[in-house]
């Protein structure tokens, strides 16, 4: 395995060794201990049994303290053991993820926007979930290989008290049932796992989608076309899965087929031996077979692994960069086209809807490819900061701007936490922020002010709130350019009215240059400076 994931995942290997290593001892002392003890059980019944059969001078020879005392010292070593392989394997695999999966976020994050904004809600989600999941795999099944080593170990030596030809059938039985079940493993399972990580982050969208059209559905009565879609994508996933269970069901036949194989032959070969003996050596052989249950369990699951790597490495081959969370004190001019906007300028971009005007302001902040015959052009002087046209704004110059969007999306949380996106800032801010943007009111009444919960989406507030909580956002930015899209759309004159008073005086107070885009005169009576827009053609 080879790839950015591949690197993360040594990384936290390394990180972790200590516990892995100890999850790995653990399984050796389980893998042995689970066949020494059945076949010591296996050798003291029937040894019993016989010298029950012997007589009364014969039961009273019979040793029984001291098998018995292995088997309980056995039965303890195995449960204390698997307990700790289980704490200790789990433990250091769960902290794995959970620095995989920020690694994840941050590559995803850091990723050029058409690649990151080309992503569903289900696809993001599946990556972080089910396919960081998938690799939890990668460490699980670290200590299964030693815990097989030390099962075959101890069943073939068992097996050798009776016969060298009984061990070399267990040794045997073991090599074919770990080749043919890793072939048949492969065989069943490489379209069912990718398939079944597909149609879960399908399943997801869907579902992500409808929720949030919930009120739409019912007003147009079209909930059972939405709820027989659901359920047909369910219906697929299900019918994935049932084939991912026969898959197992085929290797638990073909394994148990070996099993029965391998004991029958196990005790023919041991008939020269002593009944308990040859009783001893074909459990033994069976629970050798028997230890190998966790490594042919990883040969179910590499299939959707290693399809879960692919995906995850398209993600985790983007580098963040922490460029990003400075803000640029130097304020640099702007330049579109022929028209040079100064530091501190308001410009407003007008036309008709649909001709680009805020595609223009999602190209500035990156959100948005350039293209080499755009117009009006974005190019660079040597008071510039902007990139031309062809090339990718950085970090450090997407740092450049404050945005508030025309659709203003909220993070599930308080208001602080939304507020909170823009930086590290005082309350004191925070709260000067709400008042430029007409919200302090608003939110002083809320039973808990900042630490009011707004849920999804901001689904608390109305439509109006949601727009100027955004737009507070984009105000405690310390950034030297505030690019606005429609920031008083739906608003009422008089809050409106407010607003843009109040952005007036910001703007006045702190020296900030304005980018906005607006069909409403009372925000672009802010502006000194217009670009008109003519069609979606001049903007390439």
């Amino acid at each position: 395995m080879s790839g950015p994931l591949a690197r993360l995942v040594r990384q936290q290997r390394r990180r972790h060794a200590d516990g892995l290593r100890l999850a790995a001892a653990s399984a050796t002392i389980v893998g042995a201990s689970t066949v020494l003890l059945l076949g010591l059980s296996g050798w003291f019944l029937t040894g019993a049994a016989i010298a029950g059969l012997g007589g009364l001078a014969a039961a009273q020879a019979f040793n029984v303290l001291l098998p018995s005392a292995g088997i309980r010292l056995l039965a303890i070593l195995r449960t204390a053991f698997r307990y700790l392989e289980r704490l200790s394997g789990h433990a250091a695999a769960l902290k794995a993820l959970a620095a995989i999966r920020p690694a994840l976020f941050a590559a995803l994050a850091a990723s050029p926007p058409a690649e990151a904004m080309a992503l569903s809600r289900g696809e993001a989600s599946a990556r972080l979930v089910q396919d960081i999941d998938a690799v939890e795999t990668r460490f699980i099944r670290l200590s299964a290989p030693w815990g097989a080593g030390a099962a075959v170990a101890s069943g073939v030596a068992m097996a050798a008290g009776a016969s060298w030809a009984s061990a070399l059938v267990a040794a045997v039985s073991v090599a074919v049932s770990l080749v043919s079940s890793r072939w048949l493993a492969r065989r069943l399972s490489v379209r069912t796992g990718p398939a079944i990580q597909q149609a879960t982050g399908a399943l997801k969208d869907a579902m992500a989608a409808y929720v949030a059209a919930a009120p739409e559905l019912r007003v147009y009565g079209v909930q059972d076309r939405a709820a027989a879609e659901i359920e047909a994508l369910g219906v697929d996933l299900d019918t994935l899965r049932r084939k991912a269970v026969a898959a197992q069901g085929w290797l638990v036949v073909l394994q148990g087929l070996i099993l029965g194989l391998a004991v029958a032959l196990t005790l023919v070969f041991a008939q020269s031996a002593a009944q308990p003996l040859a009783a001893m050596a074909g459990l033994a052989a069976a629970m050798a077979l028997e230890g190998l249950s966790g490594v042919t369990k990883a040969f179910e699951q590499d299939a959707g692994a290693d399809a879960a790597a692919v995906r995850l490495d398209t993600v985790l081959k983007h580098e963040p960069s922490e460029a990003g969370a400075r803000a640029i004190a130097e304020r640099k001019s702007l330049t579109f086209g022929d028209l040079l906007v100064e530091p501190g300028a308001r410009l407003v971009l007008t036309g008709p809807s649909g001709c680009g005007k805020t595609t223009i302001l999602e190209r500035l902040l990156g959100l948005r490819s350039f293209s080499k015959s755009a117009h009006p052009g974005i190019r660079r002087d040597e008071r510039m900061l902007l990139l031309c046209a062809g090339q990718e704004p950085s970090a450090q110059t997407r740092s450049t701007f404050a945005y508030a969007p025309q659709d203003a999306v909220l993070i599930e949380g308080t208001v602080r936490a939304n507020l909170a996106l823009a930086g590290a800032h005082a309350e004191a801010a925070m709260w000067n922020a709400l008042t430029d943007a007409g919200l302090e009111a608003r939110v002083r009444d809320m039973p808990l002010t900042l630490d009011t919960w707004i849920g999804e989406n901001g689904e608390r507030l109305s439509g109006g709130e949601r727009r100027r909580l955004s737009l507070a956002r984009a105000l405690l930015r310390d950034a030297p350019w505030l690019l606005l899209d429609e920031p008083t759309e739906g608003l009422d004159p008089a809050t409106e009215a407010q607003v843009v008073a109040r952005l007036d005086a910001r703007l006045k107070r702190t020296g900030q240059g304005l980018i906005l885009v607006s069909h409403r005169a009372a925000p672009r009576a802010l502006c000194d400076q217009q670009l008109p827009i003519a069609s979606p053609r001049a903007i390439g």
